[in-house]
C-alpha cells in the first residue's frame, strides 16, 4: 500500500470534534502528519526539551525553547510541499557556524529573539506553510529533561538521557514551568489523546512531567490511546515493555488513564504478552511504510486509530 495514497473516509474520526496528540520529533509528526486531514478538529502538544543537533545549539548559544521538535511536526504536517516548506526545511552545509543548522529553527528562534510569543511565533509560520492543525509547545518557557540514577546522582539534557544503559530511577523538568495554557485547554477539550509513538523517556515522558498537563490527562473524559514504536528503542528504554510504558504513564499522571493501545502486529507476540495489559483495548496491526519499515505508513495508522476509537466507543 502507497503511503501517499489518498485518505478514505474515516468512519469514527470524522465525527470527533478535536483530537490531540502528545509527543515529540518524528513520532508526533507521523501521527499529525496521518491525522493532516482533521486540520482544525487536530492538535498536537510538542515535547520542548530537546539539546541535541541544531536546536541544542541553538540553546546553548542563544538560550531559549526548543524549537526543534515543533519546526519538525510543522513540516511534516504538510499536506502539498511548497517553496515555503522546503525554505522551511532547508539545512546549512559545508563548514562554518551556519552548517548543520536548519533555517526554521533559525527563523523561529529571531522571532522568540523580537519577543513574539512562542504560540504566536508558530501561528506565523503555520500561516506561512498553510497548516490548518494547532501546534502547541509543552511550555513556552525554556526547559531541560533531567534524571535521578541509582547511584544517587542526576544527569541533565535529552542526549544524555539517551545515551543512557540503565532505566533512571526518575525523570524531572529543569527548571520546572508552567505549562502553555492553550495545551491545558486543548486537553480538556479532547474527545481523543493520543499518546506516542516515539521515544519514551525523552519524547513522550517530558509533556507529563508537568502538573497542569498531567491533571488535565487525569480529568478528562477522553478516550486516551497510546501508539507503539515499530521497533525495539535503543538504550534504556529498550527494557521497557508495552505494560511496563503504559504503566509508568498511568504513575505519573496518577491514574489510570490509558484505555487502548496500537501495537505493530508481531508472529512471535503472544495472547499472554497482552494479557497482562488487559482491560486496556489492544489493536494489532500492520503499521509499517512500504518504503522505510521502521516509520509508521500514514494510511496504515489513521486507519488504526479509527478502528481503535469505534472499538473503544462501543464498549
Amino acid at each position: 500500500m502507497s503511503d501517499l495514497s489518498r485518505h478514505s473516509r474515516h468512519e469514527h474520526l470524522d465525527e470527533i470534534k478535536h483530537i490531540v496528540a502528545i509527543g515529540g520529533g518524528h513520532g508526533l509528526g507521523r501521527v499529525l502528519s496521518a491525522l493532516s486531514f482533521m486540520k482544525e478538529r487536530l492538535t498536537g502538544i510538542v515535547t520542548t526539551t530537546d539539546n541535541g543537533g541544531s536546536t541544542g545549539r541553538i540553546r546553548q548559544e542563544q538560550g531559549g525553547i526548543a524549537w526543534g521538535d515543533l519546526r519538525n511536526c510543522l513540516n511534516q504536517i504538510i499536506i502539498e510541499p511548497s517553496t515555503a516548506s522546503a525554505l522551511f526545511e532547508y539545512r546549512f552545509t559545508g563548514e562554518g557556524e551556519l552548517s548543520g543548522h536548519n533555517l526554521g529553527n533559525l527563523m523561529l528562534k529571531a522571532l522568540e529573539d523580537m519577543h513574539i510569543r512562542p504560540i504566536e511565533a508558530i501561528n506565523l509560520i503555520r500561516e506561512l506553510l498553510k497548516v490548518k492543525s494547532h501546534i502547541i509547545p509543552m511550555s513556552e518557557e525554556p526547559v531541560h529533561l533531567a534524571a535521578s540514577l541509582g547511584s544517587g546522582s542526576s544527569i541533565v539534557g535529552e542526549v544524555s538521557i539517551d545515551n543512557l544503559t540503565e532505566l533512571p530511577q526518575s525523570l524531572f523538568l529543569v527548571p520546572m514551568v508552567k505549562a502553555a495554557q492553550e495545551a491545558i485547554q486543548a486537553l480538556e477539550q479532547a474527545e481523543v489523546i493520543l499518546l506516542g509513538p516515539g521515544s519514551f523517556m525523552t519524547s513522550i515522558m517530558p509533556p507529563l512531567l508537568l502538573p497542569e498537563l498531567a491533571t488535565a490527562l487525569r480529568n478528562s473524559k477522553a478516550k486516551v490511546i497510546f501508539i507503539d514504536n515499530l521497533g525495539v528503542e535503543i538504550g534504556a528504554a529498550s527494557q521497557l515493555s508495552l505494560a511496563d510504558r503504559i504503566q509508568k504513564i498511568n504513575e505519573i499522571v496518577g491514574a489510570p488513564v490509558i484505555n487502548g493501545a496500537i501495537t505493530p502486529y508481531r508472529e512471535q507476540q503472544s495472547a499472554v504478552d497482552l494479557s497482562a495489559i488487559s482491560p486496556i483495548k489492544i489493536l494489532a496491526k500492520r503499521l509499517n511504510a512500504d518504503d522505510i519499515s521502521y516509520r509508521h505508513d500514514r494510511t496504515l495508522l489513521a486507519q488504526a486509530i479509527d478502528e481503535l476509537v469505534g472499538e473503544l466507543d462501543y464498549e
